[in-house]
């Protein structure tokens, strides 16, 4: 197809176009409540990828938040992909909802990831709760109410068994209010799954057929 001008003209993307899987990250300096600890060869792998995308290697101890959400959205209006879920990053929990203190090296909270989506209409909320969490529901439930569109986690990385029955409960509202899980197998695979209904404890995969 050709414009007025004779120029080849780029097709519009498709409106159902979407990334399911984009990070949002930060390290705090801009009041957002964002971790990041890096240790030993994370630092040097950190500024290479900052790097990678465009973004000064001394972000890293700047205001990481707000130079790393500016990047990333000229690199989504510049894309064939016109919208993304943008994914917070949950704590590290002990099975019986203690914080495990001094391990993971991102922290993004869901109050922050849900700011910036209101702020910026390429992208949608994937938030990230830990099912062990005393508040566990009731953060799902208010996220869902702020416009959430999946739930993610790492059950390998966050220490979540998700045949635990005690976070059947957790499942069975995730299940009802209708949001997806968004998950990482330890093979590296980016899967979609859902719990089944009528056995929340279990939940099946829905294999996205993609590898990261």
């Amino acid at each position: 197809m050709r414009s007025a001008t004779g120029s080849q003209a780029t097709p519009p993307a498709p409106a159902s176009r979407l990334d399911l899987h984009v990070h949002l990250a930060g390290n705090g300096r801009s009041g957002s409540g964002c971790r990041l600890r890096l240790q030993g060869w994370h630092r040097p792998l950190a500024r290479f990828m900052l790097s990678q995308v465009g973004i000064p290697q001394q972000a890293l101890d700047g205001d990481l938040d707000t130079l790393y959400l500016e990047r990333l959205r000229e690199l989504v209006r510049a894309s064939s992909t016109p919208r993304a879920v943008l994914l917070a990053q949950e704590e590290l929990y002990h099975a019986d909802g203690r914080v495990m203190e001094g391990v993971g090296s991102l922290y993004v909270p869901n109050r922050y990831l849900l700011e910036v989506c209101r702020r910026c209409p390429e992208f949608l909320p994937g938030v990230s709760i830990h099912p062990a969490r005393a508040d566990a529901i009731e953060e799902l439930e208010e996220c869902a109410a702020q416009g959430a569109v999946l739930m993610k986690c790492l059950p390998n990385c966050h220490n979540i068994d998700c045949n635990d029955r005690r976070y059947t409960r957790f499942w069975e509202r995730m299940a009802g209010l209708g949001l997806p899980l968004l998950a990482n197998k330890r093979r590296l695979l980016l899967v979609l799954m859902h719990v089944v209904r009528d056995r929340p404890h279990v939940v099946e995969e829905l294999r996205v057929d993609r590898p990261l």
